[in-house]
């Protein structure tokens, strides 16, 4: 009687690239810390709505000025309007407004950073467009932009989507640089590397090669710059809403909230500090998050 062969011995599993990046980032206090802190606040202005049903647009002069109660958890506002939802549909629209134009900023930011890197024609006259950019005054342009475009756009879509369209695009417009920079460097290093020669040798195609090739190894910093993007957007929403040149004074954002506190600050704090101390927290935690991703994503990290 012969013996049955012996059993193949049992191979480790591969760990993939994405559980070795959660194990890096699981590792970052700070970034845990700040992903527990955006959880929750994406849960009070996305689900918070659903429980707490009151019309952030509601007037009711009988119960203006407010302070904390059952009623009105988060008291009142001068014309008898609740707080707590004034907050939560606030952080609906400072959130989209983050995400919309970071995505506008990082689309276009990745075009001219790709082929930049890609294109010695293109390098010298789309890098020059980057840095006429930089070296502009912000504010002041997104101040004269939204000066002479937001009358059209109001009337052609209304004031609530034209403004949403107006700020989202002035936004992204002007905050692409630094991913277009970020994404020129990592593709000039790609190159050089070993596959991407051998596919030029084997006579890939371009577009073939940039978008098997190259997209799929910039990923990492594009989520980097993007988790990034969200929260200078954030803050650029917020001061342009404080100027009173954001949205209309009927469709509150974090930013809107603290421009109509400022006048009454001094007797009621507590509708300066709710909005301000919410702007903080998402863009503390967001940049948080976005230190996690670099570090769990740069390979040099990941091996230690």
């Amino acid at each position: 009687m012969t013996e049955p062969p012996p059993a193949p011995a049992e191979t480790a599993p591969a760990r993939s690239r994405g559980r070795d990046i959660w194990r890096q980032f699981r590792r970052h206090r700070g970034a845990m810390l700040g992903l527990l802190v955006l959880a929750a606040i994406l849960l009070f202005a996305g689900l918070g709505p659903l429980v707490w049903r009151l019309d952030p647009g509601f007037v009711d002069i009988r119960v203006r000025n407010q302070g904390f109660g059952a009623a009105h958890p988060l008291g009142t506002d001068q014309l008898g309007r609740d707080l707590l939802a004034r907050l939560m549909a606030g952080g609906r629209v400072t959130l989209a407004v983050g995400l919309a134009a970071m995505a506008v900023a990082l689309g276009f930011g990745s075009l001219v950073g790709i082929a930049a890197g890609w294109s010695r024609r293109l390098d010298a006259p789309l890098m020059r467009l980057t840095e006429l950019f930089l070296a502009l005054p912000l504010l002041p342009l997104l101040l004269l932009m939204v000066m002479l475009f937001r009358e059209p756009l109001a009337r052609a879509m209304g004031p609530a989507g034209g403004s949403f369209m107006l700020i989202v695009t002035a936004i992204g417009a002007t905050s692409w640089m630094q991913t277009a920079r970020i994404l020129r460097g990592e593709v000039l290093a790609l190159k050089e590397r070993e596959f991407i020669l051998a596919a030029v040798s084997t006579g890939t195609p371009t577009r073939r090669m940039i978008l098997r090739h190259v997209v799929p190894n910039v990923v990492s910093p594009m989520l980097v710059a993007a988790t990034l993007g969200i929260a200078a957007a954030i803050v650029t929403e917020s001061a342009l809403s404080f100027l009173g040149l954001g949205f209309p004074p009927d469709f509150p954002t974090w930013g809107r909230l603290l421009y109509d506190a400022v006048d009454q600050m001094q007797l009621y704090p507590w509708r300066v500090v709710l909005p301000g101390l919410l702007i903080s927290l998402t863009v503390l935690s967001v940049n948080y998050v976005g230190d996690g991703l670099r570090d769990a994503m740069d390979p040099r990290q990941r091996h230690r």
